[in-house]
């Protein structure tokens, strides 16, 4: 059995290793995991129900205080109709973020669950650790039985958003005010300790050292050995239009030679997907080369990274196009990972 990769050799291919061979390397990890040409997508549709946020991220440029100009709380009809609409249009999930609004009781978000899934046949996956740990604050009740009760109402797994730097010398710096490195892996921690599954992220390019990003990885492996709940592991640029922060993006090649080290440290995590939505849809058909074997959603509606300045639409042709392409067959999943539909070639 191979020795795993070790946080100092993964520093050192984030630095110098050659770029090429890590997309072999990392090519040949999906295959062994994933045998086979398929490449996966979900379609669903993200709703944020708020812009409202005491987070206050320096790299967010989606937030608004209260009281400022296009500042809106969605109310539970607004949700139920966007939610109908991408079920017509072939949704299988609903994803539910938002800022950390101190005006939202506990009692909203269970609502909220409990009326999707009395209506529609979507998998709910909502609720970062983030907004986890601010609803368990505001409400006094154990982030265990926040988690608990939203399980019950029908939360059927929770996205990793949040996570960016897994490092609080660099969330002091960008996010000061947001959940700590140690609270959002602990909310994992307690997800999955209840069944409840997830996904692992990470947002690079905002000034972390290489050293940083390689923690942040040892840190979602070592949780992962520990409870085996992440699903998959989903990486992002920051995107610095319209922030606090400032700054320039991280360049293509940065993207690709840290998706492909994750590929390569990440070896307890099944699935590494590939972010057309903030790279662009010739770079997220790249991720394919560099250990990628899912490229995430259609995603009916984004708002965040748009926020930002960067907007990249996609649709199912243009989807299945992209993967064929790329030499994979497109198979739709749901959020578990389980295939839906393949679209073989028709010859």
């Amino acid at each position: 059995m191979n020795s795993r990769l070790g946080c100092q050799e993964a520093e050192k291919l984030l630095t110098c290793g050659d770029i090429l061979e890590l997309g072999r390397k990392a090519s040949a990890v999906r295959q062994r995991l994933h045998p086979g040409n398929l490449v996966t997508f979900i379609i669903d549709r993200n709703i944020n129900y708020t812009n409202i946020c005491d987070s206050q991220c320096r790299f967010c440029a989606f937030y608004r205080r209260p009281g400022e100009p296009g500042a809106y709380v969605l109310s539970l009809d607004d949700i139920l109709a966007k939610t109908g609409e991408a079920v017509a249009a072939g949704a299988t999930q609903i994803m539910l973020q938002g800022g950390l609004n101190p005006e939202l009781g506990f009692d909203y978000y269970l609502e909220i669950i409990t009326a999707i899934r009395e209506r529609y046949p979507v998998a709910v996956h909502s609720f970062s650790p983030a907004e986890v740990l601010y609803t368990s604050r505001l409400s006094g009740k154990s982030v265990h039985e926040v988690l608990l009760r939203l399980k019950d109402a029908g939360l059927a797994s929770l996205p990793g958003g949040g996570a960016e730097i897994l490092d609080d010398e660099v969330r002091s710096r960008v996010s000061p005010r947001k959940i700590s490195a140690g609270e959002w892996l602990a909310v994992m921690r307690t997800a999955h300790e209840i069944g409840l599954r997830s996904t692992a992220t990470m947002v690079i390019g905002m000034g972390e050292t290489m050293e940083h990003r390689v923690n942040h990885l040892r840190k979602i492996r070592e949780l992962q050995d520990e409870t085996g709940g992440f699903r998959a592991f989903i990486m992002w640029s920051y995107q610095p239009g319209n922030t606090e922060l400032g700054g320039n993006k991280t360049s293509t090649w940065d993207y690709l030679r840290t998706l492909a080290v994750a590929r390569l440290f990440l070896d307890n995590v099944a699935h590494i997907q590939g972010s057309w939505v903030t790279q662009g849809e010739q770079v997220g058909q790249l991720t394919l080369a560099f250990g990628a074997n899912d490229l995430g959603s259609i995603m009916l509606e984004e708002n965040v990274v748009r926020a930002a300045g960067t907007s990249h639409a996609m649709s199912l042709a243009k989807m299945t196009a992209l993967i064929e392409s790329a030499g994979f067959i497109p198979a739709q999943r749901d959020t578990a990972y389980n295939v839906l539909r393949r679209f073989d070639r028709k010859e």
